[in-house]
């Protein structure tokens, strides 16, 4: 019975060191949580503002001539894969992971430490991704698309709903597809026509789409460890709980037998 309550003993410390773990990682979660919200936000208006500006643009005939609005024939698809820099996030990797498995013959250019590991990539963290960055991959993206070695450009990220809803996306970057709702700007005056601006303007868009896709990733990688942290501190809150109650009562039968030898010998 020493050793049942020993062994007990040593899975509640055990248990509890996990906890204790699991809530520091949480709280360290929160903590970034606001500053990542706000970051996804502002992205989302950064992108959002790009994409007013050049969507009259891809409307307007003399645009239709443009490299970026063809698919070059015999190009291949090119992937940028974000993902997060810790594992402990619930499904969040696994998802964008199990999702790349639908496009086996496309190049990747990932983002983030878990991605950049997984598919032997140069290191670039999701989490310090800026905009410098995001425009010098851009440049390369737009310049790779207009020579025809990309005849499609995709961002494959996650998009977040609510704190415990967020969804895998993928979103089409090149080439540039005309929105039907939206017509071209009559009597605009571009310098020096519509399709200079456009060719000049594409590569600040593309590199908005890539900001603005991997600060909501990020987002979306905190929201799901803080998820998955709660829930596993109340997991572990009950097992230790659990094993609590098998401890006091493998101790108190301990203890009556101790009593019952004690009793059995006196009276001998």
């Amino acid at each position: 019975m020493g050793a049942d309550t020993k062994r007990l003993r040593n899975r509640i410390k055990s248990v509890d060191s996990t906890l204790h773990l699991t809530r520091a990682m949480g709280l360290v979660a929160s903590s970034k949580m606001r500053r990542a919200m706000e970051g996804m936000y502002r992205g989302r208006q950064y992108e959002a503002a790009v994409r007013g500006a050049i969507e009259p643009l891809i409307a307007s005939p003399e645009c239709q001539n443009s490299p970026y609005m063809k698919s070059a024939e015999g190009g291949r698809t090119c992937m940028i894969v974000i993902a997060g820099d810790r594992g402990l996030a619930g499904g969040y990797n696994a998802n964008i992971f199990r999702a790349m498995r639908e496009y086996p013959d496309v190049d990747m250019i990932p983002i983030g430490k878990r991605a950049c590991d997984r598919y032997r990539g140069e290191l670039c963290r999701a989490e310090g991704f800026d905009y410098s960055q995001a425009l010098g991959l851009s440049i390369e993206l737009c310049r790779d698309f207009r020579e025809g070695k990309y005849s499609r450009i995709a961002i494959l990220g996650t998009h977040y709903h609510s704190m415990m809803s967020q969804q895998v996306e993928l979103k089409q970057v090149l080439p540039l597809a005309p929105d039907e709702s939206v017509a071209a700007v009559s009597g605009m005056v571009y310098e020096p026509d519509e399709l200079t601006v456009l060719d000049a303007a594409v590569p600040e868009y593309v590199a908005g789409l890539l900001i603005s896709a991997a600060r909501e990733s990020f987002a979306c990688e905190v929201a799901a460890r803080r998820t998955a942290m709660d829930s596993a501190g109340k997991n572990a809150q009950e097992m230790i709980d659990r094993l609590q109650l098998e401890y006091n009562r493998a101790r108190q039968s301990a203890i009556t037998q101790e009593i019952t030898e004690i009793v059995a010998g006196s009276g001998q």
